[in-house]
């Protein structure tokens, strides 16, 4: 069975850190488009950061840019969504997702991935 589960959500306060993990079983992360979202309360769910089969990495909201860092370890089967300088705004539940269709393209749709992770929740609060 092919799944990610995600980990490492949880509540910080304005200007911290946290650092998402997105654990692969049943396949090889490094063969596919890997592409974490975030979904808000009241909004549509959005993409944030992807990083390709050739380890290529993009960042779409211009408002993570220069804070959030993806990286994957494929000894550990697991791509990771480093985030600095959180804000507020940065409050959601984070998903990673998988195109087994896309290699080296990182598509930011929501439905050209087929398999999804739960979600971890970030609250960033004072």
């Amino acid at each position: 069975q092919l799944q990610v589960v995600e980990s490492g959500g949880g509540l910080v306060q304005p200007g911290g850190s946290l650092r998402l993990s997105c654990a692969a079983s049943g396949f090889t992360l490094d063969n596919y488009v890997i592409s974490w979202f975030r979904q808000a309360p009241g909004k549509e769910r959005e993409a944030v950061s992807c990083i390709s089969s050739s380890g290529g990495v993009t960042y779409w909201p211009d408002s993570v840019k220069d804070r959030f860092t993806i990286s994957r370890d494929n000894a550990h089967n697991t791509v990771y969504l480093k985030m600095n300088s959180l804000t507020p705004e940065d409050t959601a539940i984070y998903y990673c997702a998988v195109s087994p269709t896309y290699t080296n393209a990182c598509p930011n749709l929501p439905w050209k991935y087929d398999i999804w992770g739960q979600g971890t929740q970030v609250t960033v609060s004072s």
